[in-house]
């Protein structure tokens, strides 16, 4: 999700710092006790993780936003646990009667919450009536546990009222037109950090969810066209002719299908004539699924080879409203950002088949969908669809625990911003997050990013979510340059795709992956409190040329941008990666091999904070 941009320390000499380890918290440690996970960043002799598979069934009803179905659930438990309980997670009782929120919404949105109206366990019927859930927590007791490595049979039927007014990452965007997320209730992540994820859901930091196969069933009136995680696989009985021949054509070629016009749109003939249609999707080992649907949309489709090797294709969609003008290049930018990912950066295969844009009322993804908001320029067009994409592999692809650890994700969907922008655009120059870092770094709202996402609100939450961690992970990437960053990011993803990393397999892996420790630098960026400063100590004259020293104030350590404007007008750029601190140094000289007058020399660039930029510029006299 993509949000509105809103002390120093003892510097340790380098062969200290290659032994020094990260500060591991016990709860962690633990871990690596039981082998569940290594130290070497891969998961553990002992790893295990829960799955489940879902079948769900649900009738949409635009008029009256109501959400009516039944879901049935088996549900593996790999823990070496004898389960006595089972935690479900309601997230639409975000908007239940009393129930505690990060924002207020509107009055006409507090509902009686998801009302479970039939619930079994292995057959057993549950008493509804005596469950009292903890808002969006509902903890069920069971007769008989769930024993180690057995599948218990899950089945339940609900309903409620989707919002209208309080778009909260899933709502009704207008008439006629909704994103459908968090609609079943869903068995939470049990883990061997933690045991069952009991962090409630308060409208604020996001989600952890168990990977799963979906098989849905989305019964919808007449006209109204669904999309969703996962494959259609009934396209030909709710489509007509024409239409399902245009998904069909779209998911082979790169141009640009025009599936839905605003032409198709007066005609009514785009559905099957049954006054319900049902939808048919399969999706396999996700963690998450959304549907959205309208009948007044246009959709545009393309496809692309994301794996060289295998010829794999992935069909971008942009369905949206043909009002909002912004949405017209939107399938352009969404196609390059799935080209970029799987060629460029991470420069891994786009995992999934399709990644449907869709027309919404937020900024926020889920696995093959995003919901987002109309934007007012092209650039904010471009950021937004090019961030929510990425999030494809974090967390999704990496099954990251959002709720606790946000920096996982948004920080990696922040620096692909930050890159793939500029690959969509090249005049365009994404500052995302970058001056509020500079202005509240080392103030009392600032706290280091590994603080749990669970204890930040506001300021604290967006820097430790967005900047902070971003600009890590794109200085690492400058350091070890893109051939290593990417070996080392590779070593990640392969051993944690379609798993739950923590923090310190994170770390660990991209130390094994690079070949290096990185400690120092994991060190003073997240784990320690300061602010990025740096500062033109002086410029000299030298036989050949000049000396520029720059000195590091702050205790962030952040690469070194000089640039140098000549008498004769012209200029030069030097820049210095973050490993001129590694070993403790407070200063760097940056050498300008010249013949000419230097008229003047300037620190910074777009994304290298700096919380005290006064003393960023030398002009001569």
């Amino acid at each position: 999700m993509k949000l509105p941009a809103l002390l120093a320390a003892t510097l340790l000499s380098l062969p200290l710092l290659a032994q020094q380890p990260l500060p591991v918290p016990r709860n962690l440690q633990a871990t690596y006790a039981k082998g569940t996970r290594a130290e070497s960043g891969q998961p553990g002799p002992n790893y295990w993780q829960n799955s489940a598979d879902y079948t769900l069934k649900v009738n949409f009803d635009p008029a009256s936003r109501r959400v009516a179905g039944t879901v049935a659930i088996a549900y593996h438990n790999q823990s070496p646990d004898s389960l006595r309980q089972i935690l479900f997670k309601l997230y639409p009782n975000l908007y239940q009667k009393g129930a505690a929120r990060a924002s207020s919404i509107s009055p006409e949105d507090v509902s009686e919450g998801v009302q479970i109206t039939q619930l079994t366990v292995n057959g057993q019927n549950i008493d509804v009536a005596t469950l009292r859930p903890d808002a969006t927590n509902l903890s069920v007791p069971l007769r008989r546990a769930i024993g180690s490595k057995q599948t218990a049979q899950v089945s339940a039927t609900y309903s409620y009222v989707l919002n209208k007014g309080s778009h909260t990452r899933t709502g009704e965007v207008e008439p006629n037109a909704d994103f459908v997320a968090y609609f079943f209730p869903r068995i939470a992540v049990y883990d061997d950090i933690d045991g069952w994820n009991r962090n409630p859901y308060l409208g604020s930091q996001e989600f952890y969810n168990d990977f799963a196969n979906f098989s849905a069933d989305i019964t919808v009136p007449k006209d109204f066209v669904v999309w969703a995680t996962g494959d259609l696989t009934n396209a030909s009985k709710v489509l007509t002719k024409k239409y399902a021949k245009r998904l069909q054509d779209a998911e082979k070629k790169d141009g640009i299908t025009s599936i839905i016009t605003e032409e198709d749109l007066t005609r009514h003939d785009i559905t099957a004539s049954s006054p319900q249609n049902t939808w048919h999707f399969e999706a396999k080992n996700v963690t998450d699924f959304v549907f959205a649907t309208t009948d007044h949309y246009v959709w545009q489709a393309s496809s692309l080879v994301v794996d060289p090797a295998t010829k794999r294709r992935t069909r971008v969609d942009a369905v949206y409203n043909t009002k909002h003008k912004d949405y017209e290049e939107v399938i352009q930018f969404a196609r390059k950002t799935v080209e970029a990912m799987s060629y460029t950066f991470p420069k891994w295969p786009f995992p999934y088949s399709h990644e449907t844009i869709f027309d919404g009322l937020d900024q926020m993804e889920y696995p093959m969908m995003v919901n987002d908001n109309p934007v007012s320029s092209r650039q904010d067009a471009i950021t937004l669809t090019d961030h929510e994409i990425f999030h494809t592999m974090f967390p999704f692809y990496m099954g990251i625990n959002e709720t606790k650890y946000g920096w996982m994700d948004e920080g990696w969907a922040t620096i692909g911003e930050w890159l793939i922008s500029g690959i969509i655009d090249p005049k365009l120059d994404d500052d995302y997050g970058i001056a509020p870092y500079a202005a509240a770094a080392a103030t009392e709202a600032d706290l280091p990013i590994i603080t749990l996402s669970t204890q930040q609100t506001g300021t604290a939450f967006f820097l430790n979510s967005y900047p902070k961690p971003g600009l890590g992970y794109l200085y690492v990437k400058d350091m070890l340059g893109d051939e290593l960053f990417t070996k080392a990011l590779h070593t990640y993803i392969r051993n944690w795709n379609g798993k739950h990393p923590m923090p310190f397999d994170f770390f660990n892996s991209m130390n094994a992956g690079a070949g290096r420790n990185l400690n120092w630098f994991w060190q003073r960026w997240f784990f320690d409190s300061g602010y990025p400063d740096l500062a033109i100590q002086a410029v000299t004259k030298t036989g050949a040329g000049y000396d520029v020293v720059v000195e590091s104030k702050g205790t962030k350590p952040v690469p070194v941008d000089v640039t140098v404007t000549f008498a004769d007008n012209s200029t030069e750029k030097l820049h210095r990666t973050i490993a001129v601190w590694e070993s403790g140094a407070h200063t760097v000289t940056v050498p300008i091999a010249t013949t000419k007058a230097v008229k003047q020399v300037k620190l910074g660039a777009t994304l290298v904070p700096d919380s005290y930029p006064k003393d960023n510029v030398w002009e001569a006299k």
